[in-house]
């Protein structure tokens, strides 16, 4: 979930008065040397997590795309624990990199949501399916994040959510009201429970570039 002062964050980011960044990259890439080097960091349990991953993504490239979501949802959903990002990185806001979260075990919504968006994006699925989502909890009065799957543009999008392991429609998620939404290609505003109003790049969203960042680095190791 996200803290009241995310919330401010999200909307300086919406209204542009945060720095600007650059679109992260499109690909994954895990080595033998960054697998010894999360090994010995954190522990051998901490590399079976990435190592599983990978599997998962080499092994699910050619499962019809319905399952490729229920797959990579069941997968964050069971394989990382719920923290807050002040407990994991002493930060009110960080966007862990799929990496980061599976050494460490642990992530927020956010976190979630930006996996599940890469490991469905490296295994097939298009980007113009996916959003990363801010949601209203309205049942725990909370700011939350969601990946939202768009089968085609004038489809009921399907929501992978960390609260529940079941997809459904949004349409069946009265629990969560849409707020705006951002891949590598743009920024939305939402529009009821549909696609919604284009309104920009997910390079205004500042915490988007400094992923880019990591991932980078990640991807030389």
């Amino acid at each position: 979930m996200f803290s009241r002062r995310k919330t401010l964050v999200l909307t300086l980011l919406l209204a542009g008065l945060l720095p600007v960044s650059l679109p992260l990259l499109a690909e994954l890439f895990i080595s033998e040397a960054l697998l010894q080097k999360i090994e010995k960091r954190f522990d051998s349990a901490a590399r079976q997590r990435v190592e599983n991953w990978q599997t998962l993504m080499r092994e699910s490239t050619d499962l019809p795309e319905k399952e490729k979501l229920a797959v990579v949802n069941d997968f964050f959903n069971s394989n990382v624990l719920f923290v807050d990002d002040i407990v994991l990185w002493g930060k009110e806001d960080y966007w862990a990199t799929p990496i980061e979260m599976l050494s460490i075990g642990g992530g927020d919504c956010e976190d979630y949501s930006i996996a599940k968006y890469f490991t469905l994006k490296q295994i097939g699925v298009d980007e113009d399916k996916l959003r990363i989502t801010y949601v209203k909890a309205v049942n725990l009065d909370q700011a939350h994040m969601v990946l939202t799957y768009f089968e085609t543009k004038r489809s009921a999008p399907l929501v992978l959510d960390n609260l529940i392991n079941e997809i459904k429609p949004a349409s069946r998620r009265q629990d969560l009201i849409p707020v705006y939404s951002f891949n590598g290609t743009g920024l939305w505003l939402a529009k009821s429970r549909g696609e919604g109003q284009r309104v920009g790049d997910a390079s205004r969203l500042s915490l988007w570039g400094d992923l880019a960042a990591r991932m980078k680095a990640e991807a030389a190791d």
